[in-house]
Parts: C-alpha cells; structure tokens; sequence
C-alpha cells in the first residue's frame, strides 16, 4: 500500500511539473503567433500604402513600391537603378549602351520618342508607367492605353518659355527624385542624391569668377553654336550660374538655337571657356563618329581662343545627350567647379 501511494505522488508531481510548463509556454506560442499577424498585416499595410506627389498635372496618388514599372524619362534612369527598381520596358533605343536596363534582355524594348511602340505598355499591365522629356506629348495617348496604371509626368520645361530655364531645371531635378525616394521608400537615397547635387553645384558656383563662357554641341564631326538661357543641357546653366556669355544671338527666347553662328563667328568672340557636348558619343552614331575633343583640337579657327590656349575646355560626360539625369549633371558640376578652379 505504502507502494502504491509512493507511486500515486510521483505521477501526481509529474502531472504537476508538464501542467506549469504548459502554461509557461502558452504565452510565449501566444507573443509568437501575435509577432507573426503583426507583420502579416504589416506586409499587408505596406502593399497597399499610398502616397501623393506632384507632378506636371498637380497632385497623384500613387501605389508605394509598385511592382510592374516602365519609363520613358530619360532623366530617371540613373535613379530608378540606384534605387534597385526593375522595369519591364523602356526606350532602348535613346538610352545609353551602357545602362543595365539596356543590357537586361527581360525590359522591353519601347524603341524612341519618334515612333514609339506604345502597344508595348499596354501588353505589360504595368502599375506605374513615368512619363517625362522626349515622351510627355504620349501623355494622354498612354492614359488610354493603360486606363489601370497609374500615369506620372516628371517632364519640367527648360525651353526658357515658361519662366526661368536654371530655375526649372533645378527645382525640376530636385523635385522628382525626391518623389521617386517617395514612391519607391528610399527616401535617404533620395536626399542623398539631391545633397550630392547641391554640393556640386554650390561648388561650381562658388569657382566661377564671371569669366566669358561660350557653349557648343559636336554632331556629325561639325560644331554647332548653343545659345544662352534656353534649350537641353547648357542653355539652362548661363542662369543657374550667372554666366557671362560670350556671344548672344539676337532673340534667345525664340526656337532659334543659333545653327547658322559660324565656327569663325564662335573663335571670334574669344571664349575665356569652351563648354562641349558631343551629342554622337551617347547615340548609335558614335562608332562611326568622329569625338568631339578630336573636332574642337583640330579646328584650326578654334586655336587661337583663350579657351584653347589655356586648356580651359570642359566636355560634358559622354551619355549626357541620352542620359540627362541628375547623376549626369552632379558630375557635370563636379568638372565644372575644377576646371573653374584653374
């Protein structure tokens, strides 16, 4: 009997033991599976968070880290890659060689802003398609196509017709990076890049000492005149830098750009800077081509200038014709404030 009742306390104890171990970890399976619906509906939360930017239109609510994305702005790309963002098609064909969305075989090819193969976007269901520069007068064509995406236009105009040309491109290149951090949730990259910008260009300022700046583009082996205040690229920048020109066309705010200034005409205003872009080196024409450094050393007109004399030439980064992003024009503004600095 004594037996008995010994094993009887035993059993009792055991059951007594597992009982409070059951209820020590009840809890910790109940903060378990309470961690765990967390952040299921956290993910959840996420998919369909949204926020609102403004772009050319005013304000659009757009789905956070969406996943299908084309774009067709050639001022984003740099970004959009920095940021990790896949795309399922862009223009290829007016895109740099070397970008990795050319050489992803899985981005369609949208082709160029001349005849566009549009059809592609819509056989793509995107969520996001970003419109801007050489594609913003597809805008409401592509509306139409893709009626359940959402359509941004990041296009800002620095033809000098609407305002201040530097103005625009500054605040142009600030704002939409800044909502593309917003979109995409990378908003310290965002800020980083803007920074990075900011910094170049105060730098860029700060070395100028109102030196005359004569600005030219190289196609086809010929060197063409680019005015003051208006147009892609240098234009814009005689504002954002208070540059003293050192040849003026009659009527800058008209859509003559100054083809007919001849190379003579250039050498004759005796340049202090000769600023350069060579619009071939980023197209399919560059491999049979010949560089622009190669054009401006061997125009005999050119020698002469103090721009020449003086090895005061700054040639602008070889994609900036295709790849006008703010990336291109922090280290335009880089090359800028050093050679300014001689």
């Amino acid at each position: 009997m004594k037996k008995n009742f010994k094993a009887i306390t035993i059993m009792a104890s055991a059951l007594l033991l597992l009982t409070a171990c059951a209820k020590n970890e009840a809890p910790a399976n109940a903060n378990a599976k309470a961690n765990a619906q967390t952040e299921t509906n956290e993910a959840k939360a996420s998919s369909t968070d949204t926020v609102t930017i403004t772009d050319v239109h005013g304000e659009v609510e757009v789905k956070k880290n969406p996943e299908k994305v084309i774009s067709l702005d050639n001022r984003t790309y740099d970004t959009l890659e920095a940021f990790g963002v896949k795309l399922l098609a862009a223009p290829k064909d007016v895109m740099p060689s070397e970008s990795s969305y050319v050489k992803d075989e899985s981005v369609e090819n949208i082709g160029n802003h001349r005849e566009p193969n549009l059809e592609v976007l819509a056989a793509a269901d995107p969520d996001l398609v970003i419109v801007g520069q050489r594609f913003v007068k597809y805008y409401d064509d592509i509306k139409k196509l893709v009626p359940n995406a959402t359509v941004i236009d990041l296009g800002f105009d620095v033809s000098g017709k609407e305002g201040n040309a530097g103005e625009s491109l500054l605040a142009g290149f600030t704002d939409s990076t800044l909502a593309l951090g917003e979109i995409f949730d990378k908003q310290n990259e965002a800020e980083k890049i803007v920074s990075d910008f900011q910094d170049a260009l105060a730098g860029a300022k700060e070395n100028y000492n109102g030196e005359k700046i004569m600005s030219v583009v190289v196609s086809g082996g010929e060197i063409g005149f680019s005015a003051p205040h208006s147009g892609r690229v240098w234009g814009p920048l005689y504002d954002v830098f208070d540059w003293t020109p050192a040849l003026e066309i009659a009527d800058s705010s008209s859509d003559h750009k100054g083809d007919d200034v001849s190379v003579e005409a250039i050498a004759d205003s005796n340049p202090d800077y000769l600023l350069v872009l060579d619009r071939d080196a980023a197209t399919s024409d560059a491999a049979t081509s010949k560089p622009a450094k190669d054009v401006i050393e061997n125009a005999q007109a050119l020698q002469n200038t103090n721009a020449i004399k003086n090895g005061k030439v700054v040639y602008a980064p070889n994609d900036t014709y295709t790849n006008e992003s703010i990336q291109t024009f922090t280290e335009l503004f880089n090359e800028l404030k050093d050679a300014f600095s001689k």
